[in-house]
């Protein structure tokens, strides 16, 4: 037996010893625990949604943006984003502004309340992020964002028809239909 064989036969024993199922649990509990500040925090105070929230901070963040492009960042469906950009917009938080270069687009940014709410809750969202990575070293961060990306982008990947691989293998039915493998 070649080390190489070995060495891929260690790999499949080691993985069928991890329990992915815990590990998926306790990303969705990460997720969870994460999502604690904002409604202790901020969500009352501030009278706004966890859609709205991450919408609006993410148009801080960029400046100017189209409701596509903050789904497709977020990683939540366009209807989400609509929901919470018309709610941002009807309390004056941003505008919602048509684009000279592509009628079809419409451009959105801050309003001055919105800027003042960006600025007010900006310092939860970083303290938040400061507590959680306290906990890790420098190394140990970039690893941990290389993981997210690379699982991300499995999730996100598509297949020769457009359709997300994702959603397709794990259909109900995925294991009776090889074409979706």
């Amino acid at each position: 037996m070649s080390i190489q064989q070995d060495t891929s036969q260690d790999r499949s024993s080691l993985l069928e010893s991890i329990d992915r199922t815990q590990i998926l649990q306790n990303l969705l509990k990460l997720n969870n625990r994460l999502l604690a500040p904002f409604s202790t925090h901020l969500e009352k105070r501030h009278k706004i949604s966890l859609n709205e929230f991450r919408v609006l901070m993410l148009i801080g963040d960029l400046g100017t943006t189209a409701s596509h492009e903050l789904a497709e960042r977020l990683g939540v469906n366009t209807m989400a984003v609509s929901r919470a950009v018309g709610s941002l917009n009807r309390h004056g938080r941003i505008s919602v502004d048509v684009d000279p270069m592509s009628r079809r687009r419409k451009v959105l940014r801050l309003t001055e309340e919105g800027r003042r709410l960006y600025a007010e809750m900006t310092p939860t969202t970083d303290g938040v992020s400061a507590y959680l990575f306290e906990a890790l070293r420098a190394d140990e961060v970039l690893a941990f964002n290389h993981y997210v990306q690379t699982l991300t982008a499995r999730l996100e990947a598509r297949d020769e028809k457009g359709r997300s691989i994702f959603l397709e293998r794990t259909r109900p039915d995925a294991g009776s239909d090889d074409s979706a493998a």
